[in-house]
Parts: C-alpha cells; structure tokens; sequence
C-alpha cells in the first residue's frame, strides 16, 4: 500500500476511476448524467495507463448495442457516432488442416448470433466516450498509471495514488523519481482491465474471491489489416475453432470487416487459453499459421498490415467474478470478469457495469455517504 512517510499532494474529488475503457467512461459519464438530471453536480475523474484514451485498447470488435443505447440513447443518429458498421454476415466454422466445416447451421442459442450488432474500432468508442465524458466536465487524465491505493484508518479505499515515476526495477528511486499525486474520492470504482493491478490488491486484501471459482484467463492476439476494396465484405463476421490448436487446448479466432473513415479494414485475432502446452510452437506462432489457412488467407490477400498487439481476456465466466464491492469502492468492466465467453464478447457488459456503479456511488454519495460497501450495486 501506499507508503505513508512519503509526502505527496492530493486532489479532492466525490468520484475517482481507474481506467479510460468502456467501463470507466461510461461510469464517468452516467454519474455526471444523473448529476445534471438532478440539477446538481459531482465531480468526477478518470485516470487512464495510456498515453491517450483508446491507446491500450486494441482495435476490431463485435459490440452488443445494448449498453450504447442505454447510456446515449441517441449515439446511432449522431454523425459523429464511433460504430458504424452493422453485422450482415455471420459465419462459425470449424478447421482443419486443409480444410473448414461450416457449422453456423447449428441450432445455436440466438444470444451467440451477431445480427443486429456492429463491428468497428473499439478504441475508436473509447475515443468517443471519452470526448463525451470530457464535455460533460469529467476530469480526464491520460498518461497516469495508477501504483499503489490511499486507504483511510478503517482499512476502507480512500483514493489511489498516480503519476509516481523514476521507480528503477529493483524498487529504488532513480535520480528523476516523482512520488507522484493522490487521488481521493468518496468513492474509487477500478476498471482495469484484466489482471490489473491494485485489483489484484484489493481481490486479495478484501477476500473478494472467497467462494467463487478461480478466474481463467487466455491471450488474445489481434491484428488490423487495410484490405483491397474488391475484397472487402462489409460487416462479415467469421468466428473459428479447431486447427491448429490440439483438441487439449481451448481457443479460436475471430475476422471482422468494418469500414473506418470510409476505409476498408480486416481485425484478425486469435485466443489462446492459457493451458497452452506446446513447447515448440508458441501462441504466436500459432496465430502466423491460423492467417495462412484457406479460410482466412484470402481476406488478408493483397493487404497491408498497420497495427497489432495483444491482451490478457478473462474467461473463467459468471462463477469466476468475484465480490464487486468493499469498503470505498468496486469494480466494474472486464476488471471484475464480466466477459460473456459464450457470446465472445464483453464491451456492452463493461459499458452497463460501469453505469451500475455509478448509479451506486451517486447515490451514496448524494446520501452524504462515503467509504462504505456500495451493497446496491452488487445486488
């Protein structure tokens, strides 16, 4: 925890959160809504790892509308709305060696089908969110990485601490060391992501996992790739199983095309468990011969690649998400688990989440509360 014989300055605000993705914006941005619908203000601020918002989301992705709609009931007429393609075409095929087997005919239940969502740039929502929560007069602070938690005498969440630098790897302070700033708030929601940092902290010090299942986890690699515009296919959605992973390793893939500024793009991703055993050949390797098979080669023909990366995916599912609440904060987003495996998707979760804390915090707050266990958005 924070160490108390340093000296830092702090900033005073009624709502702290940690993250820029879909779950922290959204929180950012449902707090101030309801603050505004009550003729009231709440100060809120955001404190994102990324040298912007949307730099640590990778890009492509298949978005249940559901959350956008509930939190900007009017984002699809907006010109400058950040989803623009919807799904027209929905493909599950099975791989082998040489060969597919195309079994979207099975009698799947209608949640795992994608018609009626969109495809796009998740870090261009995020970009757009974040543009949103800064209108609405959210403090947005890219660039900041969130070290350590500022807790209070009673053991609950007083705020976090951000911005500490000059840390050499062997934890001492280099010659350019800043201690950086506390951030306190009435209350903190943590939307970190996947194994993210103080919430593997708090998971530990609160018990939060005690009587769930041990969360699962896979790598999921991803690639964006400009495509010729004679073979682009323009809201198709492609989702794999089977070769080349062994039928001991749990995995697939995953192929969108989506329009971005008018310009035809390809995401190709590939999702690992993390039970992968093979010696040999590794999860990325695995990826460079995933593109080469019959079934994906030819959407990425002609192409050039212009961005890659990858990222750490929950998928222990709903009895791998631990407790929410503790005292002085929660957490929200893919931070607490909320990826639907079946569905392969977790954006709209993280979005709606979000807006469940905030609607829980504003309440304590305008209550005169604060530190306290936020039971209602657990519930």
């Amino acid at each position: 925890m924070a160490d108390d014989a340093i000296q830092r300055e702090s900033m005073e605000y009624d709502l702290v959160i940690v993250g820029g993705g879909p779950a922290g914006l959204s929180a950012a941005i449902r707090a101030k809504q309801l603050a505004k619908e009550a003729g009231e203000d709440i100060e809120v601020v955001v404190i994102e790892k990324g040298g912007e918002i949307g730099a640590h989301i990778l890009s492509g992705v298949v978005m249940d509308p559901v959350g956008l709609d509930k939190l900007i009931p009017d984002w699809r007429t907006r010109d400058d709305r950040p989803l623009k393609t919807e799904v027209t075409g929905d493909k599950f095929k099975f791989l082998g060696p040489n060969g597919e087997a195309d079994i979207s005919w099975l009698p799947m239940p209608g949640f795992m089908k994608n018609h009626g969502n969109f495809t796009g740039s998740l870090a261009n929502v995020a970009r757009w969110l974040g543009q949103e929560a800064e209108n609405m007069g959210v403090e947005v602070f890219p660039g900041f990485a969130a070290s350590d938690l500022v807790l209070g005498e009673n053991g609950e969440v007083k705020g976090i601490v951000a911005g500490v630098m000059g840390i050499a790897a062997d934890g001492s302070h280099k010659a350019d060391y800043e201690p950086g700033m506390e951030l306190l708030g009435k209350y903190v929601l943590f939307a970190e992501g996947a194994r993210g940092s103080l919430t593997k902290q708090l998971i530990a010090k609160y018990n939060l996992d005690e009587g769930r299942d041990p969360q699962k986890f896979g790598i999921g690699l991803k690639e964006l790739w400009s495509i010729p515009e004679e073979q682009f296919n323009e809201g198709y959605v492609q989702h794999t199983m089977g070769w080349p992973l062994d039928n001991k390793t749990g995995g697939g893939s995953f192929l969108y095309h989506f329009r971005d500024n008018g310009e035809p793009f390809v995401s190709v991703g590939f999702v690992v468990h993390l039970n992968y055993e093979n010696p040999y050949i590794s999860p990325y390797q695995e990826f460079q011969r995933f593109k080469h098979h019959p079934s994906v080669l030819p959407h990425l023909q002609g192409g050039k690649r212009v961005a890659y990366g990858a990222r750490a995916i929950t998928e222990g599912g709903f009895q791998s998400v631990p407790k929410l609440a503790f005292p002085g904060g929660a957490l929200i987003g893919c931070g607490a688990g909320f990826v639907n495996v079946p569905r392969i998707k977790g954006s709209h979760n993280a979005i709606l989440t979000g807006m469940m804390g905030a609607e829980a915090a504003y309440a304590a707050i305008k209550g005169g509360r604060q530190g306290d266990v936020l039971t209602d958005y657990e519930e």
